[in-house]
């Protein structure tokens, strides 16, 4: 809820409507911020710096920090404030995992249904998100390998399974987003995309399923090695996960 208390007497319900909308585009820079590592794990969110920042007063950047710590990206400390969560290997290790599977689910459900008119968004993001690789430019392919998974499970038709798999993909914000910025990662993200992309074109739900989770699976092991660099031995094709993506 907006913080009366940085609001004038008079405030209007007009006033409260501007004040909603100004939070949203104020959640939408934090969170840019914590993705791109501006605000970093475990600091805390200093309102009065941000509030000076973006010039507006603490209530939306309060509003904000709530919003966004209902996605998983902030929790709120009792008298304390608002902090930038971290969460521990093992954490992000188990929401990759069921990411994995809820992906791979959807994936497959959408093989059986989808139509070509449907499949031509998916081919225009991967040609986009192809060209984009060759300049290594993260911050523009991230945001279309967002709405290329987005659409993937659009298409799957299960709403519920798709709203949990939003509730794993922003808590992980922060661990896919340095994974691609490392090393030549967005050409290979891509590769698994078409091979994706394959499947549901050939209406083959098994390898559609397949497809879908190894592409998770890869990543986790492109996390770590962004993270906490893997051995050689252990950046294998997504068989024998469980045991290598735990190590730390």
């Amino acid at each position: 809820m907006t913080d009366t208390r940085d609001q004038p007497p008079n405030f209007s319900p007009i006033d409260f409507l501007r004040t909603r909308s100004l939070a949203n585009v104020v959640q939408a820079e934090i969170e840019r911020m914590i993705i791109d590592g501006e605000l970093q794990p475990n600091e805390r969110v200093n309102e009065n710096a941000l509030a000076q920042r973006l010039g507006v007063s603490r209530g939306p950047i309060r509003e904000a920090c709530s919003a966004i710590g209902a996605m998983g990206l902030i929790e709120v400390i009792p008298n304390r404030g608002f902090f930038v969560r971290a969460l521990t290997n093992d954490e992000a290790y188990d929401l990759s995992v069921a990411r994995a599977g809820v992906f791979a689910c959807l994936t497959m459900m959408a093989a059986e249904r989808v139509t070509d008119e449907e499949l031509r968004p998916l081919a225009a993001l991967i040609e986009k998100m192809e060209a984009i690789a060759d300049t290594g430019d993260v911050h523009t392919y991230y945001p279309l390998n967002l709405e290329f998974h987005r659409h993937v499970t659009a298409l799957g038709g299960n709403v519920r399974l798709a709203q949990i798999y939003q509730s794993f993909v922003r808590e992980l914000h922060i661990q896919r987003y340095r994974a691609l910025s490392s090393g030549d990662t967005l050409h290979v993200s891509n590769s698994e995309h078409r091979a994706i992309l394959d499947a549901l074109t050939a209406r083959d739900p098994d390898a559609a399923l397949k497809a879908g989770r190894l592409h998770i699976m890869n990543g986790i092991v492109r996390t770590r090695r962004a993270g906490d660099p893997i051995r050689p031995q252990e950046a294998d094709t997504g068989r024998g996960h469980a045991a290598k993506a735990r190590k730390t």
